[in-house]
C-alpha cells in the first residue's frame, strides 16, 4: 500500500532495470507517497551541494570588480519584496514540526524512547492558554509521546486531541503560551488550475524545516484510491488537491497556500514514481474544516454507523456469486454482508448476512467504497437510509435509521 519514492533522473541511469510502480495510495505512514521521514536525516557534511554565492542578509550584492566603475565598489539594494513573500511571512509562523516518538521494545536491554518519524503541521486555533495543530494521522500513528517544535525552534510536549484514518488528518494541543500565529483558513472551493500555491513544510525533518516551495494547482477534485486495512483492497477514495509544489519526505501535515497566505490545503501524500514527477496531493481545506472540529471537540468523527462487516461482490469469484449469494447472473456489482452486528440498525432493518446491497437512497452501489461515501459524505447520524438488496436470488426493500458510529 504505497507509492514506489521516485528517483532522481541521475540515480535512475544507475539502476537500470530497477521496476518502479504505483500502487493502492495508503494514508498511513510513509506509505502515502513517503512524506514521512523515519530513518536518519543525511548531515550537511555528507551532502552534495552547489557552489551557490551567498548574498548577505541585507539583500545587498557586491558587484564583481570586472563591471565596477573607475575601481569603485558599488552596492546594489535589491527590493524582493513580493505577494509570495508577503504570503509566506503572514503563514510560515504557523507552520510547525512534528516529532512521534515510539516506544521501542520494553523487553530490550537498554530499551528507551525514540524518534520514529517526524513531519509537519499548521497551528489553526490559539484560544486561551491552548493552541491547537492540525496535522496527517499518518504522522502521529503509533506515537508513544508527540512533540511540537514552532518556528523559532522551541519545542512543546503535544497531546493527541484526535485523529481520523479515513481523512488521514489529526488534531492536536500544546500550550499556548509560545504561540504567536495561528494561519488563517481560506476557501478551497474557489481554487482554479493554474492558480499559484506555496507549501510549508519540514522536508527531510530539522534539516531544512520551515522550507517553502511555489508551485500552481494542477488539479481540483482528485481521487485516489486508498488502502487502509493493507490488504491489497481500496477501502476509500481520498479527495485531493494536485500541485506540482514540492512535497518531500517530512511535508507530511504542512501547510499549501494561496497567494493570500490562507491555508487552502493539508499536504497528505505524493506519487513518487520513477515515470511521474511534480504530482504533490493535498486535502482540501474545506474537506478539511468539519473534520478538524469533529476532532477537536469530541476525539474522533461523528459519522452514520450501519454496523455491519462487508466485502464488493466484484472481489468474489462468480462460482460464489451464483452459488453462495444466489445472485441473478446479469448482477455482478454491489456490496455483501458478511455479518451483521447484533441490535444494530442493519439488524433492526432486518438485513442478514449474505444479503447483497445493489441501492443506496437510488443510487447504485457498485462496491464498497460507493457504500463508505454515501454512508459518510450524504448521510448523517438519524437520517433515514432506504436500501435495496438481493436476498436468495429475490431484489427487496428496506429502511433503517441511521446512529453515531461506534467504531
Amino acid at each position: 500500500m504505497g507509492y514506489y519514492d521516485q528517483e532522481d533522473q541521475n540515480r535512475s541511469q544507475r539502476q537500470k532495470g530497477k521496476k518502479g510502480g504505483i500502487f493502492l495510495a495508503g494514508l498511513g505512514g510513509a506509505l502515502v507517497g513517503g512524506l514521512l521521514v523515519i530513518s536518519s536525516i543525511p548531515t550537511l557534511s555528507n551532502m552534495d551541494f552547489l557552489p551557490y554565492d551567498v548574498v548577505p542578509d541585507n539583500q545587498s550584492a557586491v558587484v564583481p570588480k570586472d563591471k565596477q566603475k573607475n575601481g569603485t565598489s558599488q552596492n546594489v539594494s535589491l527590493n524582493v519584496q513580493t505577494d509570495i513573500t508577503k504570503a509566506v511571512d503572514k503563514a510560515a509562523p504557523a507552520v510547525v514540526g512534528i516529532t512521534n516518538i515510539q516506544q521501542s521494545n520494553f523487553w530490550e536491554e537498554g530499551a528507551q524512547e525514540g524518534a520514529g518519524a517526524t513531519g509537519s503541521g499548521v497551528i489553526y486555533k490559539k484560544e486561551g492558554n491552548k493552541a491547537f495543530v492540525v496535522t496527517n494521522h499518518h504522522v502521529i500513528e503509533g506515537a508513544a509521546k508527540l512533540e511540537v517544535t514552532l518556528k523559532d525552534g522551541t519545542k512543546l510536549p503535544a497531546k493527541l486531541r484526535g485523529s481520523d484514518r479515513w481523512t488521514d488528518l489529526a488534531v492536536l494541543e500544546v500550550a499556548g503560551d509560545k504561540v504567536k500565529t495561528a494561519v488563517e483558513f481560506g476557501d478551497s472551493e474557489a481554487l482554479k488550475a493554474g492558480e499559484p500555491v506555496i507549501a510549508i513544510g519540514n522536508p527531510l525533518g530539522s534539516t531544512f524545516s520551515g522550507s517553502v516551495t511555489q508551485g500552481i494547482i494542477s488539479g481540483l477534485q482528485r481521487t485516489i484510491p486508498v488502502d487502509i486495512d493493507q490488504d491489497g483492497v481500496p477501502d476509500w477514495q481520498a479527495e485531493v488537491i494536485q500541485t506540482d509544489a514540492a512535497i518531500n519526505p517530512g511535508n507530511s501535515g504542512g501547510a499549501l497556500i494561496n497567494i493570500a497566505g490562507q491555508l487552502v490545503g493539508i499536504n497528505s501524500m505524493k506519487i513518487a514514481e520513477q515515470a511521474v514527477e511534480g504530482i504533490g496531493l493535498s486535502i482540501p481545506i474545506n474537506y478539511a474544516q468539519p473534520i478538524i472540529d469533529d476532532l477537536e471537540k469530541f476525539g474522533d468523527v461523528k459519522r452514520p454507523y450501519m454496523g455491519v462487516d462487508m466485502r464488493a461482490v466484484n472481489e468474489i469469484p462468480a462460482f460464489y456469486q451464483q452459488e453462495a449469494l444466489k445472485l441473478p447472473k446479469d448482477v455482478d456489482y454491489g456490496v455483501a454482508l458478511r455479518s451483521i452486528v447484533p441490535g444494530s440498525p442493519a439488524d433492526k432493518a432486518g438485513l442478514k448476512e449474505l444479503d447483497v446491497i445493489v441501492e443506496m437512497d437510488g443510487e447504485k452501489m457498485n462496491d464498497v467504497i460507493d457504500l463508505r461515501k454515501h454512508l459518510y459524505n450524504k448521510k448523517k447520524i438519524g437520517d433515514k437510509l432506504e436500501i435495496k438488496y438481493y436476498r436468495e436470488g429475490k431484489l427487496n426493500k428496506t429502511t433503517m435509521t441511521l446512529v453515531e458510529n461506534v467504531e
